[in-house]
């Protein structure tokens, strides 16, 4: 699986990639069939807004985005919605295959 982390209106520290890396890995966890994760960081005037574009296999890809004033709370919050976006689609497949 590929992570790719860029920054847009500012250039991303080492810090912060390897804190993007390590927390996309965990996704995997999720959803098992992820190809490839994109982050795209944004840094305005005292507020970060992060962004991240999931590529799974077979699907549209799962897209969040949230701001904060602290880069690494906003990828937090990032990881937390696209958790539950793949949480939700991985019980759907499983609904699918077993109904109630």
């Amino acid at each position: 699986m590929q992570v790719t982390v860029s920054g847009r209106h500012m250039t991303v520290s080492d810090a912060v990639r390897e804190y993007c890396e390590k927390k996309a890995e965990r996704l995997v966890r999720f959803f098992d069939r992820i190809q490839s994760i994109e982050v795209v960081l944004d840094g305005q005037a005292g507020r970060h807004t992060a962004k991240m574009i999931v590529h799974a296999e077979h699907h549209d890809p799962f897209v969040a985005q949230e701001e904060n004033a602290d880069i690494y709370a906003a990828v937090d919050l990032l990881l937390e919605e696209i958790e539950g976006q793949l949480r939700r689609h991985k019980e759907k497949l499983r609904n699918r295959k077993h109904p109630e």
